[in-house]
């Protein structure tokens, strides 16, 4: 890792200017190169010889990783073995999180230290697993979730050093909020263990790092304590090891067309591009799914021969150890690598790839961590599909993938090169040449104010302004104030009854728990504070359509017309029709319905957002228990509410004739079984027979004991005194064996003819205990008639 500057330190020469017992232990953690390069060497003073806070930036691929670790050293310098009370918190994105994990256990586990990754793929009781930890390797998501109670588990206060990865993140669209809002939590518990440990010397550490920061000394004010603001260090592309050509393309996109075929019109436009730009060194594409990985590779295969003559026979030999016939195409100089290429294949081509003995490889993202250095780095298209929807990459992604560019041992300088729309090829010139102010969560402040207050964290209006103290957004806010909004979320906040305020400023949540829980903007929670408690089920799914979750769906011109006839079919009567064209947004969410009435939606586009919509109207929905809360709403508007949350879990109207779809992977709707009485009904050995399914016993059996074991209930309603009675009619099956999940639970609604609701409870696996649920109701005579509706609603199915 020599620079070619005059300045790097021989790690030798590291440790000398404190004297440490264990110098030679500190110095295998840098086994892997003789000397600092000046990126390293510049920062090692302020890094590893004080406790300062600190932030760098400096060019990707510029070895900014060692940073962290001289943090981590130095904090074992100043604790003595078995390093008893040190946690360290590193929060980068999830694809880091995993390589990082793997290489500090093999340099820090030799010292004494355990290390931990948890993200939220984890599935463990996080809080054990970190009591014997040291290091812990997480993603702000995850560390957020973790630290909501901090103040109820000592552990989080043992944290002594907090190390933040590309911290630009701050100003993203997505995850930016949520580091903000992290490290601010961390300040807070700082500044709470000063408070309480008034004479110890205790204290906790920020280090972040970053490839973009052009206003540093904001972040670095930001990262501020008792002492004065972090000390730090800005280096431009200059000082990058391998010098980096940055190349933005920008590309027609017809606007009739899908992300799906503007993605495989590049792929014709690659070949060029790479020989234009390769200087017959490496070069490795990287592509948003494992299809595209394999469409994109077999293109180039096609078009032009990268290979040249004497590197045949090598390709010959690496294309007769591959198990996969598909990846035979490495004879022509192309490769593709994703999670789905077997194991051994991946090896082999890794090994290929690295030696420069492969030309081009397609490989799918950075998910697999894998450090494969090329000349070139191609991101073709600046859009993914992340589960099941389409969006851009985070400027962390695009950070990421260009940092593959340079082979430090074998270039001098590298390219990258992105391919985009020309609509948005200005954005990501700005985003390559690093000149975009960092801002801050102004846009989601309401919300994450209103999760602290949920948390305790703030208790009254003076707490409330220390934390805005502590946020990013109060150092931009002073030298940009134009840029953000007037600080009256308390008051916004308090007119939707999310928290109420007293005369002594106190502030104490009420529905802004629900809001906190289910991650519901603002203008959301606002829409439906103002219900009329007269809404059908047509009306609730319209002011779902416009919630702002939805903002981001965009009607296409290709739609229109398949929306257009779904809307007009007078034979769709599992829709609720919409007056006019679809000409809007909300309408397109709107109309997504059909898919609750198990409409076939044949629009790719389409089918791509309904994942999408589905997944955030199922948290809106949840709704129903804020509408639940207020004294005075309707009948009508709970009881559709509660129905609109199960359909949209279940993905099916409201006793639809498809309720078995909810049977995972089976056809049994298309063999007959529509419903669960009719699979209850039939012998498993005529469910086997049937001929579309076609399966072996004991799936029959399987199928069945299935819904046998979903709870069944039966309501009584005693009239003398308006008794009500829920029975489990089932019971003795479901103490054997439950289907339904742990957490089910129903819904009992009683409303009268006057639209009021004269009751609403809750029943859980309570009735497990006995057979039967009563409870006496008084009920006050109604003024349009006698009748009472009694309903009884299943949270899942």
């Amino acid at each position: 890792m020599l620079d070619s500057d005059d300045c790097a330190l021989s790690l030798d020469n590291l440790f000398f200017e404190k004297p440490i017992v264990h110098k030679a232990k500190f110095r295998q953690v840098f086994s892997e190169f003789p000397f600092f390069n000046y990126v390293q060497s510049k920062a090692l003073d302020d890094i590893l010889y004080t406790d300062k806070n600190f932030v760098a930036c400096a060019p990707t691929g510029s070895g900014k990783t060692v940073l962290f670790e001289l943090a981590i050293i130095h904090l074992l310098m100043e604790t003595s073995e078995p390093w008893r009370g040190v946690k360290i918190v590193y929060a980068p994105i999830k694809a880091l999180c995993s390589q990082c994990f793997e290489n500090w256990t093999k340099k820090f586990v030799p010292l004494g230290l355990n290390c931990k990754e948890l993200t939220g793929d984890t599935e463990i009781d996080d809080f054990f697993e970190i009591q014997d930890s040291h290091i812990i390797l997480t993603t702000p998501e995850k560390w957020d979730s973790m630290t909501r109670r901090w103040k109820d588990n000592c552990l989080l206060q043992l944290v002594r050093l907090f190390l933040i990865d590309e911290v630009h993140v701050v100003k993203d669209a997505t995850r930016g909020a949520t580091l903000e809002v992290v490290v601010s939590r961390m300040k807070a518990v700082h500044a709470y263990r000063t408070i309480q440990n008034q004479d110890t010397d205790i204290s906790m550490r920020f280090v972040a790092v970053s490839a973009t920061i052009p206003n540093i000394s904001d972040i670095a004010d930001w990262l501020s304590n008792e002492k004065g603001p972090a000390s730090y260090l800005a280096l431009d592309e200059s000082h990058r090891p391998v010098k980096l050509r940055k190349v933005v393309l920008g590309f027609p996109c017809n606007p009739n067309h899908t992300e799906f075929k503007f993605d495989l019109s590049l792929n014709y436009k690659m070949a060029n591009i790479i020989q234009t730009y390769s200087d017959h060194k490496p070069a490795l594409v990287f592509c948003s799914t494992r299809k595209g990985t394999q469409q994109s590779a077999a293109v180039l295969a096609k078009e032009t021969r990268f290979v040249m003559v004497p590197e045949h026979k090598q390709l010959m030999k690496y294309a007769q150890s591959l198990l996969d016939s598909k990846l035979k195409l490495v004879m022509l100089g192309v490769g593709y690598h994703h999670a789905g290429v077997d194991a051994s294949d991946r090896k082999v081509i890794e090994k290929a790839f690295t030696l420069g003995d492969l030309p081009v490889l397609t490989t799918r993202t950075l998910a697999m961590g894998v450090n494969l250095p090329a000349h070139l780095v191609v991101i073709k298209s600046t859009m993914q599909y992340v589960a099941g929807s389409c969006e851009e990459y985070s400027e962390v992604d695009l950070l990421q993938m260009i940092g593959r560019a340079g082979r430090p041992q074998f270039d001098t300088s590298a390219t990258a090169v992105i391919m985009t729309k020309m609509q948005t090829k200005d954005k990501h010139m700005k985003l390559m040449n690093g000149i975009e102010i960092i801002e801050s969560l102004h846009s989601h402040l309401v919300e994450h104010l209103n999760a602290e207050i949920v948390l305790q964290t703030i208790s009254d209006v003076n707490m409330a302004l220390d934390w805005i103290r502590s946020t990013f957004l109060y150092i931009r806010a002073l030298k940009n104030p134009e840029h953000y909004l007037c600080l009256k979320n308390l008051n916004s906040l308090s007119s939707i009854n999310a928290i109420t305020m007293d005369e002594d400023i106190n502030i104490k949540p009420t529905a802004g728990r629900l809001m906190a829980r289910y991650c519901i903007a603002f203008d959301t929670m606002l829409q439906f504070s103002n219900v009329s408690g007269t809404e059908n089920l047509s009306d609730l799914i319209e002011l779902v359509s416009k919630s702002q979750e939805f903002s981001d769906i965009q009607l296409r011109v290709t739609e229109k017309r398949p929306l257009n006839t779904l809307n007009r079919d007078k034979n769709r009567t599992t829709i609720f029709p919409m007056d006019g064209k679809i000409k809007s947004n909300d309408m397109k969410v709107n109309l997504i319905q059909a898919h609750l009435g198990s409409i076939s939606i044949q629009d790719f586009g389409l089918t791509q957002d309904t994942a999408k919509i589905f997944r955030n109207g199922m948290r809106i929905s949840k709704l129903s228990e804020y509408l639940s809360q207020h004294s005075k709403m309707g009948f009508s508007t709970l009881l559709n509410s509660l129905i609109l949350a199960k359909c949209f879990r279940a993905k099916l109207w409201e006793n639809s004739a498809y309720v078995s779809k909810q049977l995972d992977k089976i056809a049994m709707v298309n063999a007959g079984l529509t419903t669960f009485s009719k699979i209850e009904q039939t012998h498993p050995r005529e469910v086997e027979l049937l001929q579309i399914l076609n399966r072996h016993p004991p799936f029959g059996n399987q199928i069945r004991e299935f819904v046998l074991h979903l709870p069944k209930y039966a309501i009584t309603l005693e009239q003398a005194e308006i008794v009500v009675k829920v029975n489990l009619q089932n019971r003795e099956l479901l103490l054997t064996k439950r289907t339904a999940p742990g957490n089910h639970y129903v819904s009992l609604v009683i409303g009268d003819s006057d639209n009021n609701c004269v009751f609403q409870q809750k029943i859980d696996l309570m009735l497990l205990k006995s057979n039967t649920w009563s409870k006496k109701i008084e009920v006050v005579k109604a003024s349009k008639g006698d009748e009472i509706s009694v309903n009884l609603i299943s949270s899942v199915y």
